[in-house]
């Protein structure tokens, strides 16, 4: 049984910083990639940052790249989402995933087979 779950959403002004956390009870989490998602209200889920099994490779979204940082710790089952200079438009609910196919990294929402239940992100001053 995986489980997800994510930590460290909350309320900031634009430019803050914020970590958000992802624990994981999953059996093979050191084999699967790692995914963060958001939605905003009205839109369609959106790929913000995906990393490798082992760490070496990570990948962004094009409105996140040089803001946001992600990176895992296999012995401590997390994963995290480093997010710098936040701006209104970063406001959403941000979901923590799991691809248990241990294939290519992917950042299509469709590949990644097991969710967190999310955690808000708002960004106003």
């Amino acid at each position: 049984q995986v489980q997800l779950v994510e930590s460290g959403g909350g309320l900031v002004q634009p430019g803050a910083s914020l970590r958000l956390s992802c624990a994981a009870s999953a059996p093979a989490f050191s084999s699967c990639a790692m995914g963060w998602f958001r939605q905003a209200p009205g839109k369609e889920r959106e790929f913000v940052a995906a990393i490798s099994w082992n760490g070496d490779y990570t990948y962004y979204g094009d409105s996140v790249k040089g803001r946001f940082t992600i990176s895992r710790d296999n012995v401590e089952n997390t994963v995290d989402l480093q997010m710098a200079s936040l701006q209104p438009e970063d406001t959403a609910v941000y979901y923590c995933a799991l691809d248990s196919l241990q294939g290519p990294v992917s950042q299509q929402v469709a590949h990644y087979d097991y969710w967190g239940q999310g955690t808000q992100v708002t960004v106003s001053a």
